[in-house]
């Protein structure tokens, strides 16, 4: 099989001969052409990988082929070979999208190097793609964004392990999109067809999540009135996904461990053993072997699941991928809220690219979809973006509301929902200028469930309308 096939143009005939000679030698399939008319009609007859084109031939110059070959395949690599006096016009090339270029007389060896740089940078793109298409056609996931060279690893792994049977293990802060990637990962994989079942360890308590993954039999507790299949056996010729594993009790980890190294469990009550065939992925925001050393995760079962570790980086780690994130939230936000927005104004991208993101890709989500609720403009402001989503009382100020929290003063979770929904139709209505039937629209809400929601909180409206007309 060919490594690649490869197009070279070039009206030097023992340039040719040398390049061809070392690139078959290579293991590359070679085209040679002697001018511009021939390479394109080589083009038309074959799907080339990679094209080395003379900057300047007798009937054309290179970057003008360049264009025309692109036309014809428009994910081709392109490396320039030009002389010493023509350096600036091959940077113009790599601008209009070479790949790169090289200066004659050049050594072969360089040529092979950038000829294998260029071909795995167009088999990374092109899984890439692979993969994107894949989520946002069964899942509709506009939010995979992959410019950064970090997440762009990250893809070329799941490309590389998806089709395995290995376990997969995922780390990385709240937020960066742990699920996404193992939803990528099993739709990549033979396994595809078959059922995705997740659990969230950390979100149920110690006797109903082991129910939940092993199932139980009528009678084995208080409540249980029928028998119940685990989510595990839902899983079966499928993948299963835990999610903040390192969350899961001591006691259902033994479990756990057992089932996966038998490939068969007990469920809640029963004597009779279940046999499950499935595909393992796994993912934390924990440092596991932290928990292992502090004794709250097994070590036997750290190295069962620590088989392929991919590291999911948080946001602050690859900025570059800010502006595409917030302008795909920014339109599917928008069309949600049906909201008529062309786009997000310099200054304030400019403080969503100074954050640092701890919720990352999830925080900058809830930041842009509180900014599109609250802008009265057609392009998003500066003024609008509320980093960390955080009110001030009153005065609408953007602060951190957790900056002097203490175990003493940690409020409940009902009590801080309550409080801070109250913040946010004060701070609505003061936009909308006491305007309910504008300041519902905004917030997605009937009128009628806009007014319940100003009874429960106790706030006049009359209030608001008072102060935009003193003010005006």
């Amino acid at each position: 099989m060919s490594a690649g096939n490869i197009l070279v143009v070039d009206d030097d005939q023992n340039l040719i001969e040398l390049v061809g000679l070392k690139l078959q030698g290579a293991g590359y399939s070679i085209t040679s052409a002697a001018n511009g008319a021939e390479g394109l009609k080589a083009a038309k007859e074959c799907v080339f990988d990679l094209c080395v084109l003379d900057l300047r031939l007798a009937d054309q110059d290179g970057i003008s082929l360049m264009r025309e070959l692109r036309t014809i395949t428009p994910d081709v690599r392109v490396i320039i070979l030009t002389g010493y006096g023509s350096v600036e016009s091959a940077v113009e090339a790599m601008q209009e999208g070479a790949y790169s270029y090289l200066t004659k007389p050049f050594n072969t060896q360089e040529l092979l190097l950038q000829i294998s740089r260029a071909l795995e940078n167009r088999r990374l793109n092109t899984e890439i793609q692979r993969l994107k298409g894949l989520l946002e056609q069964a899942y509709d996931f506009p939010n995979i964004v992959a410019k950064s060279a970090k997440m762009r690893s990250v893809l070329d792994t799941v490309s590389r392990i998806a089709d395995t049977e290995s376990t997969i293990y995922l780390q990385g802060e709240s937020g960066t999109g742990k699920e996404v990637i193992a939803k990528a990962i099993y739709l990549a994989s033979s396994r595809r067809d078959k059922p995705f079942v997740a659990v969230n360890c950390a979100a149920l308590p110690e006797p109903l999540l082991e129910s939940e993954l092993f199932g139980h039999e009528k009678g084995s507790f208080t409540g249980a009135d029928k028998s119940t299949r685990g989510l595990l056996s839902q899983a079966n010729n499928g993948t299963f996904f835990l999610d903040e594993v390192g969350d899961m009790p001591l006691s259902i980890q033994a479990k756990l461990l057992r089932a996966l190294q038998d490939r068969q469990f007990y469920p809640v009550g029963s004597e009779k053993p279940v046999q499950v065939n499935v595909r393992i992925i796994v993912a934390t925001n924990k440092d596991l072997e932290e928990e292992v050393a502090k004794g709250n995760f097994r070590i036997d079962l750290f190295y069962r699941l620590h088989v392929i570790p991919i590291h999911l980086p948080p946001l602050r780690e690859r900025k570059e991928d800010i502006p595409l994130l917030a302008d795909r939230f920014l339109k599917q936000l928008a069309q949600q809220m049906r909201k008529d927005l062309k786009g997000i104004t310099p200054d304030a991208m400019q403080k969503l690219m100074l954050h640092d993101w701890p919720g990352n890709v999830r925080e900058l989500e809830n930041t842009l979809e509180y900014a599109i609720a609250m802008t009265r403009h057609d392009m998003l402001t500066e003024d609008c973006i509320l980093i960390r989503g955080a009110m001030a009382s009153g005065r609408g100020e953007a602060a951190n509301p957790f900056a002097n929290m203490t175990r003493n003063s940690v409020k409940s979770y009902k009590t801080a929902k309550y409080e801070f929904e109250k913040e946010y139709l004060f701070h609505l209505l003061k936009l909308c200028g006491g305007k309910a039937s504008e300041a519902a629209k905004l917030a997605g809400k009937s009128r009628t469930d806009f007014y319940e929601l100003l009874r429960k909180h106790e706030i006049r409206i009359d209030e608001f309308k008072r102060t935009e007309m003193s003010q005006n």
